[in-house]
C-alpha cells in the first residue's frame, strides 16, 4: 500500500494535466449512500424499483410518487465536503487540476472550491420548468409539495439525467476533450459499471491510469496503479 502511494504522490507531484474521475464512492464519505453497495438504494425495498422511479417515464406519468421518492432519498443538503473533494479543489488552484468529471449529483465538488466541474449527470441543486426553461434552486422541489410547479403552471423537473434520458453531449464533448489530453487520470470511487460514463476512460491513452476504489473494478488491469482503499482517506495523504 505504502508502495502504491508513493507512486501517486510522485504522478501528481510531476503533472501539470490531472484529470479526475469520479463516481458515488466519492460522496459516501460524506454520508451520502451509494446506489450498487450492499447497502444501496438499488437493494432496499419500495413500492416499485427505483431505477422504475428515477425514469423519465416515471416522472412523467408519476409525477406525485417520483417526487415523494426524490425528496426522501436523492437529496442530502446537509451533507459537507470531505477530504477527496477538499484535496481536488487544492489541486485545482494550484493548477494541477485541469479538470473534475464526476457520476454524482451533489454539487460536494463545487461547495469545495473546484470550478472545472463537469456534471454527467447533472445536479440536484439545479431545477428547471418544462413547459417555459425557467430555472430554480433546490429550494423550488422542497417546498413545492406535493409536486413543484413553476409561475407558469410548468412542472419544475430536476436537472438530473433520468433513466430514459441522454447525457448533455456538450458536457460530454468537455470530458472527452480533458481526458484525452490528460497527462494523469486519476478514477476514484466508481465500480465503473455505469454507461455510458465508464467508457470516457477509452479515450486516455496515457501511461500513468490510477484506480482508487475500495473494491476491484473491470478496469483494473489497464491501470498503472491500483490503490483498493477510502478514496478520501489516500488523496487526503497527497502532499502539494
Amino acid at each position: 500500500m505504502e508502495a502504491g502511494f508513493n507512486k501517486l504522490q510522485d504522478f501528481i507531484s510531476n503533472s501539470r494535466n490531472i484529470v479526475f474521475f469520479g463516481g458515488a464512492g466519492v460522496s459516501t464519505e460524506s454520508g451520502i449512500p451509494d446506489f450498487r453497495s450492499v447497502d444501496g438504494l438499488y437493494n432496499q425495498s419500495y413500492k416499485y424499483p427505483p431505477e422504475t422511479i428515477l425514469s423519465h417515464q416515471f416522472f412523467m406519468k408519476k409525477t406525485l410518487d417520483f417526487f415523494n421518492f426524490y425528496r426522501n432519498k436523492m437529496l442530502f443538503l446537509n451533507a459537507k465536503p470531505n477530504k477527496a473533494h477538499e484535496k481536488l479543489a487544492e489541486l485545482e488552484s494550484l493548477g494541477k487540476l485541469k479538470a473534475v468529471i464526476t457520476q454524482n449529483i451533489d454539487g460536494l465538488h463545487q461547495m469545495a472550491g473546484s470550478k472545472n466541474v463537469l456534471e454527467l449527470h447533472g445536479s440536484v441543486l439545479r431545477n428547471y420548468c418544462i413547459k417555459c426553461h425557467t430555472f430554480y434552486d433546490v429550494t423550488a422541489v422542497i417546498n413545492g409539495e406535493p409536486i413543484p410547479k413553476c409561475t407558469c403552471s410548468g412542472i419544475i423537473k430536476p436537472d438530473v439525467v433520468l433513466y430514459g434520458e441522454s447525457l448533455d453531449s456538450n458536457t460530454i464533448n468537455q470530458s472527452v476533450n480533458a481526458i484525452a489530453n490528460a497527462d494523469v487520470l486519476i478514477i476514484g470511487g466508481t465500480s465503473l459499471g455505469v454507461y455510458p460514463a465508464a467508457g470516457l476512460i477509452d479515450y486516455y491513452k496515457g501511461n500513468k491510469l490510477v484506480l482508487i476504489n475500495k473494491t476491484s473494478t473491470p478496469m483494473d488491469t489497464r491501470a498503472n496503479l491500483v490503490i483498493n482503499d477510502s478514496i478520501g482517506e489516500v488523496l487526503g495523504k497527497i502532499e502539494l
